[in-house]
Order: C-alpha cells, then structure tokens, then sequence
C-alpha cells in the first residue's frame, strides 16, 4: 500500500548516514557502471558499523549530507535501475518517515499543501 508519492519527496531515505549494501548490490554496481567489483566496491562504498554501506558526499541544501548518487538539482536518483536492495525496498512493509514527518507538519500548519524542507549546515 502507498502511502507517499516519491516524487514529491526532497530525498530523505538518501540522506540517510548509512544505506547498508550487501555483496549482491556490489555486484549490481559493477554491472551497472560497467566496472570490475572490486573497482565498484573501492569507489562507492566505505565500511563500518559491521558492514558496508554507499558513499555520501557534502553540499545538499536540504540535508548537509547525501547518497553520492542523489541528484541535488532534480531531487532523484541517478542510478534508479542499479540502486541498491535497500533503496528497492524502503520503505519496506512501514511508512516512509518522510511522510510522517511530513503530515504532522502539514497538521501544525493547517495546511494541505505544506511541504517541510530544513536547511542543515554539515
């Protein structure tokens, strides 16, 4: 069941601190960028906390931080068709915390229409 339209969305799952990857998405990363897995696993990926996980960089307007592969233009991702497991799944079998954020916000405001973006400062 949808509960969000993520075209409407300024990309709040792609700023998260970690978006977990596992072999598979490695895999699918090589494939999609037409590199070895071992050049895709050096260049996009960082580990800790137990495993890996997709680059971020600096400069989101919104966020501070964001997935290396988030456009901050259009507000989308770059590389839909080779995003990883966790990003074809969010948000999985809950609601997205964007669109809770996003409805208690629009409830305060008393405005339908009201669209929350924050300005953070990495």
């Amino acid at each position: 069941m949808a509960y969000y339209n993520c075209l409407k969305c300024p990309g709040y799952c792609c700023s998260y601190p970690v978006i977990a990857l596992n072999k598979r998405d490695v895999e699918r990363l090589a494939k999609y960028f037409k590199v070895t897995f071992n050049t895709a696993k050096k260049r996009y990926t960082r580990e800790g906390h137990g495993h890996k996980y997709l680059m971020r960089r600096k400069g989101d307007k919104h966020y501070g931080r964001i997935c290396q592969f988030f456009d901050t233009k259009e507000r989308r991702c770059t590389i839909y068709h080779g995003r990883p497991r966790a990003c074809r799944e969010y948000p999985g079998n809950g609601r997205c915390g964007y669109y809770d954020f996003l409805m208690h916000e629009r409830r305060c405001q008393n405005d339908d229409t009201f669209v929350a973006i924050t300005n953070h400062k990495d």
